[in-house]
């Protein structure tokens, strides 16, 4: 029986029932991945990974999740494809849907996602754009339910750039059922129409206020990809947004800290913050692995 194409745009994509079943799904990878376990459902499967931006995580994750999954990727930087020389995004999408049996595309703008998606037969996957990064949250989140036990109701502090990152914890509250604060300068803020669809996140005046009791502390760099050129200015302006060990002595006794990385080490986060025992970036990276192919699993197979 053939499945009707799913594609992962936003984590509004899926219901929240199956966002449930990818943390679990990813959460058994990490075990058999941990236990040597070989599993290959998608043999004779290929995936092609367009990056019109410099990604570590995603590549790696993409790349080294399908391998492990049975099946094949092919990468296409910049350079690599005709998207960057004008060949139309709907004729670039006909022609890989006759090709591979699944697509992840990493690029500024998210119409250019959309309509690769809209065009292809296959699915596509979100692998980051200037308005959201959905894999990441599924590592995120799988994160904290493997130390923490269910983000439901928990209180989740976003303190920086009102961005990707920012915009998708807001659909990730609205999903998970999970409070969100959001300290962002001013001027800085997420999306409107993105913060008011749901009553689960809201903005508050301070990095101090934002981590109040908080279960979990998030943030990301403050120059992202779209902001070249603005470093300096940023610097000054977000300089209040620091996230360091004093920050976090005010949240709640067991709260986590996350970052999506690369860091910048004395910008948005303290030099030693990494070093703290409440930073879980490492298995937070990792589960980038791990969630990347309950993903892809899901969207090529269906829920198993």
């Amino acid at each position: 029986m053939h499945m009707p194409k799913r594609d992962f745009l936003s984590l509004l994509d899926l219901s929240s029932e199956e966002l449930d079943y990818l943390i679990t799904r990813g959460k058994k990878f990490r075990q058999m991945h941990a236990a040597g376990e070989v599993h290959q459902p998608l043999i004779g499967k290929t995936g092609v990974l367009i990056l019109q931006m410099n990604s570590t995580r995603t590549r790696i994750a993409f790349e080294a999740g399908l391998h492990q999954l049975g099946g094949h990727a092919i990468f296409l930087g910049t350079n690599d494809s005709q998207l960057g020389r004008g060949e139309p995004i709907e004729d670039f999408a006909k022609v890989i849907s006759e090709m591979v049996d699944i697509a992840m595309i990493r690029t500024i703008d998210q119409e250019d996602i959309q309509a690769l998606a809209q065009h292809a037969s296959i699915p596509v996957i979100n692998a980051m754009s200037s308005l959201l990064h959905p894999c990441q949250l599924l590592a995120d989140i799988q994160t904290f339910e493997e130390l923490r036990g269910s983000i439901k109701g928990a209180t989740v502090a976003f303190v920086g750039d009102g961005y990707n990152m920012c915009h998708s914890f807001i659909n990730a509250a609205r999903q998970w059922g999970f409070n969100l604060n959001i300290a962002c300068p001013p001027g800085y803020e997420p999306k409107a129409d993105i913060l008011n669809s749901t009553n689960n996140a809201r903005m508050v005046e301070s990095a101090e206020q934002a981590v109040k009791d908080a279960d979990l502390v998030v943030t990301d760099v403050w120059s992202s990809m779209g902001h070249e050129g603005q470093e300096g200015n940023r610097k000054a302006i977000f300089a209040p947004y620091q996230i360091n060990e004093q920050l976090l002595d005010q949240a709640g006794k067991d709260v986590l800290f996350m970052h999506c990385l690369p860091a910048h080490r004395g910008e948005e986060i303290s030099e030693t913050l990494f070093d703290d025992p409440r930073s879980v970036v490492w298995q937070e990276a990792g589960n980038r692995l791990h969630s990347q192919k309950a993903l892809m699993e899901f969207l090529l197979l269906g829920a198993q």
